[in-house]
């Protein structure tokens, strides 16, 4: 079964993430922030990471560095609510840093799922 670990500190967007992907078969880890990220990610080995930025303890972007440290293929999808012109340097950001897709919030659940059926179709190494 497909697995994907979600990182957010929100738990209500974890929420709604998690609905969605299982709404479509795919078993959902979830983090709170990027460390508990690493640790879930070392425990359960997801095949797709969905990482918010902004976060407490770690960032987003850090989370997504050690992840590409970890594991050089994963996809990861980085999502963030950071404000109108905010919000898009920091998925600029994260995209220099490996992320594979970036997405601002709020977004619609289908092209989220859309996404990440994307990236789980695609070689990884042209993820």
């Amino acid at each position: 079964m497909t697995k994907v670990l979600i990182i957010d500190d929100d738990p209500g967007v974890r929420t709604v993430i998690r609905q969605a992907l299982e709404d479509e078969g795919i078993d959902v880890v979830e983090a709170e922030d990027g460390r508990h990220g690493l640790d879930q990610h070392a425990d359960h080995r997801p095949d797709l990471v969905i990482t918010d930025i902004i976060m407490p303890d770690m960032e987003g972007i850090a989370a997504i560095l050690a992840l590409r440290q970890r594991q050089p293929d994963i996809p990861v999808i980085a999502i963030s609510g950071g404000g109108r012109l905010r919000n898009k340097d920091f998925l600029e950001a994260a995209r220099r840093m490996g992320a594979n897709r970036v997405l601002p919030k709020p977004f619609d659940d289908d092209v989220l799922i859309g996404l990440v059926k994307e990236l789980l179709r695609e070689p990884a190494s042209a993820a």
